[in-house]
């Protein structure tokens, strides 16, 4: 549960921040390894909690991307990245966009 500190700005407890940290740097890792390297970050706060998008170079979608999935067995290579960001984040889209590459955005909540 988020505490209000003085001047009306929210306070997030430990395990949202966790939360947060994991999916952005998910997001981040996602995009240098498998996407030719992050093209732009951004990070809004809204209502609900913090949005994140992160855009790489690759047109190419996770392979989970349509849907839950489970974590990986380990002979299908992959890792626990997307997953955990599944686990962990909402709203969450794949988006090609116009000059080549690719966003990903998740909401991932606060509250």
């Amino acid at each position: 549960m988020s505490e209000h500190s003085p001047g009306g700005s929210a306070r997030l407890d430990e395990p949202t921040v966790i939360d947060l940290l994991l999916v952005t740097s998910e997001l981040v890792t996602n995009a240098l390894v498998h996407g030719g390297g992050v093209t732009r970050f951004e990070a809004t706060v809204v209502p609900d909690g913090a949005r994140l998008t992160v855009c790489d170079r690759s047109e190419a979608l996770p392979g989970s991307a349509h849907g839950r999935s489970g974590f990986p067995r380990p002979h299908l290579g992959g890792g626990y990245g997307w997953p955990l960001i599944i686990r962990l984040a909402r709203e969450i889209t794949v988006t090609r966009l116009p000059g080549g590459g690719k966003a990903v955005r998740a909401l991932v909540p606060t509250g």
